[in-house]
């Protein structure tokens, strides 16, 4: 086989095996059609096993034959005109394929119990003996290793058995089987070639509108405008037009972050250049120094900036990491022995007030941001001499979390803002980045929990309260 063959019958295996709604819609119809088939049968089947428990068509036969035979009385005749129903009936079974198709006849005098007819097929077989009943009756008996259903009929000058070979369920099967399935195969051409002209009709709107996404610009983020006059594709616009708006709000907000990123950083950087060129240049040991504070406060306020865009980034990322199992109130008071150096510098009295233990799972990296947030936001805002008071506590299935201070506090009208990406209010001598809150903000909603604004300590200040779902609680 030539490569160009080998490289065609690839090809043309691959067209095969990608999945279109074609050939799936030809499929289901195919399958349904099987179905279909298959009830049909089971019906049959169901409605022939009811019958043969009265068995009326072998009852029927029965008694037709014996009543052409009433006004004949010549076993001759009588034995003639059996023979020629025994012939006819099978040669008639055979034709429209009944299986078993044998039936045999015996044509008993019923004055004298002697034979007038029998069939070749029981002509030397040891037949069990008509029962003298007056009403027709059907019996089954064994005859020549099968089984037979047999009807016995009397008048008053003969006596007809009929012998009816036992058909068995997988005869059945069979016969109805191929007598149902021409009318299938016949209806499926002209179902399929509706089915196909109804799907290639059908999907064409949907081929125009990623045609129009398609010729869309890799910057075009406006909506589809496409219009969908059918119902099935209107909610498909929709999600389109909702995702690329969600696209453009984040390209916008990572747009405006970049910018203020940069205009925050540029001004530590230029104090950095700035006193860098004093401690090289300054004859005087004094100037030297104070350049050296000045820079190193740039670089921790550098520092600090860059750690919390890694935190803010980190919290905007969708992989979110698998919550873990940790002792809330144990961490707390850790983290605020970290932060008692600082408190203690500027004799702010820092509180916990926190249950021993409280365990629960929860994402701990936003948990952390939020802590951690709050409390640097707290310590850095409020004056020498001041109060910070944290509070911890489990109630029904959240995690509430207080950090209160009297500080300056916050007006009502920038209540809303203060969590906003750079925002800082007026009137605040502490230096700040404006992303400790808008951390803050995005850790909690990452939580699903709530963050709400509200007095300080002695009301006074300013309080942060949070809220965190936890419905894996410890």
């Amino acid at each position: 086989m030539t490569t160009t063959m080998k490289h065609a019958l690839r090809s043309a295996w691959a067209w095969l095996a990608e999945p279109t709604l074609m050939r799936r819609s030809v499929a289901s119809v195919l399958v349904a059609f099987v179905v279909v088939w298959a009830v049909l049968l089971g019906y049959n089947f169901v409605n022939y096993k009811h019958t043969i428990t009265r068995d009326p068509g072998l009852m029927k036969y029965g008694d037709a034959v014996l009543d052409s035979l009433t006004q004949v009385t010549d076993p001759a005749h009588a034995a003639t005109a059996v023979a020629a129903t025994d012939h006819w009936t099978n040669i008639r079974r055979r034709q429209i394929g009944l299986l078993p198709g044998v039936q045999m006849h015996e044509l008993l005098d019923a004055a004298s119990g002697q034979r007038v007819f029998a069939s070749p097929g029981l002509q030397n077989a040891a037949l069990p003996p008509a029962a003298p009943r007056a009403e027709p009756f059907i019996e089954e008996a064994a005859l020549q290793g099968r089984s037979f259903r047999i009807y016995t009929g009397r008048n008053a000058r003969w006596v007809l058995r009929v012998f009816e070979t036992k058909r068995t369920d997988s005869n059945f099967l069979q016969y109805n089987g191929r007598a149902l399935l021409p009318y299938l195969l016949l209806a499926s051409p002209f179902v399929l070639l509706a089915v196909w002209l109804s799907v290639r009709h059908g999907l064409r709107p949907l081929q125009q509108l990623a045609s129009r996404i398609a010729q869309r610009g890799q910057d075009d983020l406006q909506s589809v405008g496409f219009n969908a006059r059918h119902r099935e594709l209107k909610p498909l616009e929709q999600s389109l037009d909702h995702l690329f708006a969600q696209l453009r709000q984040k390209v916008d907000r990572e747009r405006a972050f970049v910018q203020d990123a940069a205009h925050e950083i540029r001004t530590p950087l230029a104090v950095i250049t700035a006193q860098a060129h004093v401690m090289a240049r300054s004859p005087s040991e004094e100037e030297r120094a104070q350049a050296q504070a000045h820079l190193e406060q740039a670089i921790a306020r550098t520092s600090h900036l860059a750690q919390q865009l890694l935190d803010l980034a980190a919290l905007d990322d969708a992989q979110r990491p698998a919550p873990r199992d940790l002792d809330v109130a144990q961490w707390l008071r850790g983290a605020l022995a970290q932060a008692a150096p600082q408190a203690m510098a500027r004799q702010i009295e820092l509180s916990l007030d926190a249950p021993d233990t409280l365990p629960a799972r929860l994402d701990q990296p936003a948990f952390e941001s939020i802590a951690h947030n709050l409390l640097d936001n707290a310590l850095r805002y409020t004056p020498d001499g001041g109060n910070v008071a944290v509070a911890l506590r489990h109630t029904g299935a959240a995690l509430q979390l207080s950090v209160q201070d009297d500080g300056p506090g916050i007006p009502v009208t920038e209540h809303q803002r203060v969590f906003e990406r750079f925002y800082r209010g007026a009137g605040h001598a502490a230096n700040g980045s404006g992303l400790g809150l808008a951390i803050v903000r995005q850790a909690v909603l990452r939580m699903g929990g709530q963050v709400q604004i509200g007095v300080g300590v002695n009301g006074k200040g300013v309080g942060f309260f949070v809220s965190i779902p936890l419905p894996h609680s410890a």
